[in-house]
């Protein structure tokens, strides 16, 4: 049986909920969300207390959150709260009043925990080794150093995109006087951790509303054609040309720039300082933007104890996809994945291009019939459609965009098709390589063609313009899978120049 939690995260900025849920077959999805432009850091006053005002604001959002939950009948609902309740001098006063209020008690986290919550759903999600996390909030940062996947260092910093504009207010934008002040302000606190400063050119894992916010610009500004920020790279060059056309901008003319929110208009300059000022102090290597942090983390934490970080964030999400299509005829898609990895082994044998090839080739075999779960006639292009959408994790965008086109393939000017929305991402050459790697997907699938996983054994060898197939053990009489081989076979040398024959050469017990 399915099971729903809710996680509310309580920001200096905004508000969310979001809602999970874990499916009776081990998966994970989130299912519903709401978010509120809260702004409780501008509700501080002189003495460091949220004030009544704010307070109320905190409690009226979370009782419109509690009836959103109890529609999904939860089985938690779990508030933590950041940097505007963790540095309010009146904290446990707030925390008493929600909970007389909404019977919720707040969890507050410290800077390191929302360090390591934050780094928990990146790493999840991305294919990272090494780098620095920052995670800009609305009243504190945290930076984090990873190395081969762990944490090396980190601290939460008392500088964020809403405390930062209370300080140098960029209604009217930010002239290059006050960036330097601010850049000043910045520099200060991070000299104050000599660990910083000791790793160069690694890249810069971006997370939060401000990360999200620059790319959801950029690409708004090149007409991308993924709508996802996640895992999207970007350049100190494009980013510094961003922040540079925004800080020239008077707020009210900020909020029509294509992709940029209108409530995070007024804070996306003193965010994007923080962002540029720590790459150039970190001398980085390039921006990551990572669409999972904080909130995730929770919910690996809490709710998969047993095993919160994933080492291999593809397999994971791989994994977790199938189960969510429990339809998917499992032991068939496992067996062509290995059939396929057979063939391309001894197609590929000496090709350095081979090791990434095949790990396209499996996610791609084991993903291929998920769209036979919508629909079977047109299956092939429900596959493309729901690999394209779902969260491959570990992939990039163009990464993803060619395993979902190997998985739906059926022919090269049919790819060319599909993918005539994404030339900025597909070449040629990508096309080829689709089609090239179609096709070892569907001369494995025409082994297995009755879906019986037949073939216990079969040994591989070129000769010239042939690949000789040889099943030495099979459970069946292998005709129909000979009958699609053979049909395949004219397509199949046109792109390998070797011509597929099957035989059958059974060993005698």
């Amino acid at each position: 049986m399915s099971q729903r939690y809710g996680i509310i995260d309580i920001g200096s900025n905004s508000i969310r909920l979001v809602i999970y849920e874990k499916t009776e077959h081990g998966a994970h999805r989130v299912v519903d969300g709401s978010k509120r432009s809260a702004r409780l850091s501008s509700y501080i006053n002189e003495q460091g207390e949220l004030s009544q005002e704010g307070i109320h604001v905190l409690i009226d959002t979370l009782k419109i959150f509690q009836l959103l939950a109890k529609q999904h009948q939860l089985e938690e609902l779990v508030p933590i709260a950041t940097a505007a309740i963790r540095n309010a001098a009146n904290q446990a006063d707030i925390v008493m009043q929600v909970e007389q209020e909404t019977s919720l008690h707040i969890k507050i986290l410290s800077g390191l925990e929302e360090a390591e919550y934050g780094f928990l759903g990146m790493i999840n999600s991305i294919s990272v080794q090494s780098g620095f996390l920052l995670d800009i909030g609305g009243g504190s940062s945290e930076l984090t150093l990873f190395i081969d996947r762990k944490i090396i260092h980190s601290f939460s910093f008392p500088f964020g995109c809403v405390s930062l504009n209370k300080q140098f207010d960029s209604k009217q934008g930010l002239n290059d006087i006050e960036l330097t002040q601010l850049y000043e302000e910045i520099e200060r606190e991070l000299a104050k951790h000599d660990w910083i400063a000791g790793y160069k050119h690694l890249p810069l894992v971006a997370v939060g509303g401000t990360a999200r916010a620059v790319g959801k610009i950029h690409q708004a500004s090149i007409d991308y054609p993924l709508a996802q920020t996640h895992n999207y790279p970007m350049s100190d060059a494009d980013v510094m040309e961003l922040f540079n056309q925004l800080r020239a901008l008077p707020q009210d003319k900020r909020k029509k720039t294509n992709g940029l929110s209108k409530d995070r208009a007024d804070v996306i300059i003193p965010g994007l300082a923080i962002l540029t000022k720590i790459f150039q102090y970190t001398d980085a290597e390039r921006y990551v933007i990572c669409g999972a942090g904080l909130r995730d983390g929770v919910f690996h934490k809490l709710f998969f104890p047993e095993q919160p970080l994933h080492n291999n964030p593809l397999e994971y999400s791989i994994e977790n996809l199938i189960a969510l299509h429990t339809a998917l005829p499992r032991a068939h898609t496992d067996h062509i994945s290995a059939l396929a990895d057979q063939l391309l082994s001894i197609l590929m044998k000496d090709d350095p291009s081979r090791q990434s090839y095949a790990l396209y080739l499996n996610a791609a075999a084991r993903l291929y019939r998920i769209g036979a779960t919508i629909e079977y006639y047109q299956f092939a292009k429900h596959t493309f459609y729901l690999i394209v959408h779902s969260h491959l994790n570990g992939l990039s965008h163009k990464e993803i965009l060619l395993v979902a086109a190997i998985a739906s393939f059926r022919s090269k000017g049919k790819a060319k098709s599909e993918l005539k929305g994404y030339s900025k991402l597909i070449s040629q050459e990508d096309l080829d390589t689709i089609s090239r790697l179609g096709y070892v997907l569907q001369l494995a699938a025409a082994l297995d063609r009755s879906e019986a996983q037949s073939i216990q054994s079969m040994e591989l060898s070129l000769d010239q313009d042939t690949m000789h197939i040889t099943i030495t053990e099979a459970q069946t009489d292998m005709e129909l899978e000979a009958h699609n081989v053979e049909e395949l076979a004219s397509d199949f040398k046109k792109h390998w120049g070797v011509r597929p024959i099957l035989s059958i050469e059974l060993k005698q017990n």
